[in-house]
């Protein structure tokens, strides 16, 4: 079995996450995935065989849709997904928008975005279909995911802000079998 493979068996024996792929997938965004934690989370505290899910500071909904970049849009979308499954701590971001807050040409989809985040193990997404099948987002693959590495993002090269992130969330510390280049 491939790592796709594994991962989206993963994720559907996960009745969270397969919950807040349903209510994401209600909001009907363009081109929308669950990422970050909620996808490299998953596969790490499968390979600690953590019996109890590692508590997420927040669900990241992604999505692109260049005809409204307004910040309340954002807003509105997170107030609908909270009010549908209030357990969750939404955080809806526009990819069409955040290119502006770091300095880059304006992403043309998702997946450049996702492709922009730190760490390699974090350039994740899924997203649920509506014929019930997974899509995996993983624009470096998932390879440093399953092999518990954590790499800096080769095109987006911030060692502080790397370093910061690694230290603040405490990584190497809740999965211990971690590496940090």
């Amino acid at each position: 079995m491939n790592f796709q493979q594994r991962t989206k068996q993963l994720i559907l024996e996960d009745e969270f996450r397969m919950h807040c792929l349903r209510v994401a997938r209600q909001a009907g965004l363009p081109d929308w995935y669950l990422g970050a934690g909620f996808l490299r989370n998953a596969i790490w505290d499968h390979l600690h065989h953590k019996t109890e899910m590692t508590p997420l500071n927040d669900i990241d909904l992604v999505y692109f849709d260049n005809r409204d970049v307004s910040c309340e849009s954002e807003q509105k979308i997170e107030t609908q997904l909270k009010a549908l499954f209030p357990q969750a701590n939404w955080e809806v971001r526009n990819q069409a928008r955040m290119h502006l807050r770091h300095g880059h040409q304006p992403y043309q989809n998702t997946v450049e975005g996702i492709r922009q985040w730190i760490e390699v193990p974090t350039c994740v997404g899924v997203r649920l279909e509506f014929d019930n099948q997974l899509t995996i987002c993983a624009p470096f693959g998932l390879e440093e995911n399953w092999s518990l590495k954590i790499k800096i993002n080769p095109e987006n090269q911030r060692p502080a802000v790397y370093r910061d992130r690694i230290k603040n969330k405490s990584w190497l510390q809740i999965w211990p079998k971690l590496t940090a280049e």
